[in-house]
């Protein structure tokens, strides 16, 4: 059987991304330094063809995008460094609507490249997704803990998209409490500057336009 594969962000039909959206892409801009974290890097500016590819996986499990997003995410890390793969897992409720948490798939396939265990490592307390906050609220990051000790070893943490860097933090402050010995985060996307502050990283609206409506998992308000 013949699997026909195609664009995410422009739908037509071949490579995914197709070569006129991939030469949309654009670096990410330069990531502030994160508490806790040792290293940090992104594939990815979140804006234009690169919001739209990364808001293809994270709200409709657009997977053709995972072969590339993870080969590019593996190549940023230092496999001599890095013991363990893990994610910042997505809110219940969002997990349980769309039926997957996009972490936890960048996770595997990076894990995969670099040939290095995935394990869950952080939980995820009750509290709001990030998506839709404003800049303030954003950067009181979620409440995350660690699930098992980490004493000595190195976790490289995946995530979807860094904005203001709480997340990342966040995940930081919980691995080095259980006993990380050096913490790495690496993204798919980082949003631009300007958006990050103003909290307006249109991540909503990119998921709107990927699910042809409402955000999957998202509150009325169009607040997650």
């Amino acid at each position: 059987m013949l699997l026909v594969s195609s664009c995410p962000v422009c739908g037509r039909r071949g490579a995914a991304p197709c070569g006129p959206c991939a030469a949309e892409l654009r670096p990410p801009p330069r990531l502030p330094p994160i508490a806790g974290v040792d290293r940090a890097a992104a594939v990815l500016a979140y804006d234009g063809a690169g919001r739209e590819l990364v808001a293809r996986l994270k709200y409709r499990n657009a997977r053709a995008v995972l072969p590339g997003l993870a080969a590019a995410m593996a190549a940023m890390a230092e496999p001599a460094s890095v013991d363990v793969v893990t994610w910042i897992p997505t809110t219940g409720a969002r997990r349980r609507a769309r039926g997957f948490d996009q972490g936890r798939l960048l996770a595997t396939a990076v894990a995969r490249r670099l040939r290095r265990p995935r394990r869950s490592l952080l939980r995820r307390h009750p509290g709001p997704a990030q998506t839709g906050l404003g800049g303030r609220a954003r950067r009181v990051g979620p409440r995350l803990s660690a699930r098992r000790p980490v004493a000595g070893l190195r976790v490289l943490v995946v995530d979807d998209v860094i904005t203001t860097g709480a997340s990342a933090a966040a995940a930081a402050a919980a691995l080095r409490a259980a006993g990380a010995a050096h913490v790495t985060v690496v993204a798919a996307a980082h949003t631009p500057l300007k958006r990050a502050r103003s909290g307006d990283d249109t991540s909503g609206d990119a998921g709107r336009r990927a699910t042809g409506g409402k955000v999957p998992g998202s509150a009325p308000s169009g607040q997650g």
